[in-house]
């Protein structure tokens, strides 16, 4: 697996947000992700990037434009150093939330994408990787 680009920005506050989405975007395109994938890892990245903000109290995330012998990609990596997740199974159920959100975020995120993983615990912050592929 080669990295052929990557880079970190911040996702801190509401507005940060937006520029998540455009990244994510602009990205996705220079990878050469069809629009319709394009769409799906924009919308994911906009779920895990509220998230950040909304329950990881802020973050980062980290984005990297791979390539393999067979395909090119991008992964976006979220993370923060809040409150982490008391209950994995519990947040990865459709309709839970632990907010007044529609309960989507994580669960939505992970059927949006090719690869999917999350690693949280209470007190360590969350770190949520999304990777999708030509």
């Amino acid at each position: 697996m080669n990295v052929l680009k990557s880079g970190s920005q911040a996702v801190r506050i509401e507005q940060d947000v937006v520029m998540a989405r455009q990244t994510a975007r602009k990205l996705a395109v220079e990878a050469g992700l069809r629009l319709v994938d394009q769409t799906k890892l924009v919308t994911a990245a906009s779920e895990l990037a509220r998230n950040t903000v909304v329950y990881g109290r802020g973050g980062d995330m980290d984005w990297e434009i791979l390539e393999d012998e067979r395909r090119k990609g991008l992964r976006l990596t979220f993370r923060d150093q809040g409150p982490g997740i008391a209950d994995m199974k519990l947040a990865m159920t459709d309709g839970w939330t632990s907010g007044s959100g529609l309960g989507l975020g994580l669960t939505g995120a992970k059927r949006l994408v090719d690869d999917f993983s999350v690693q949280s615990a209470p007190g360590e912050g969350t770190r949520v990787m999304i990777c999708k592929w030509t």
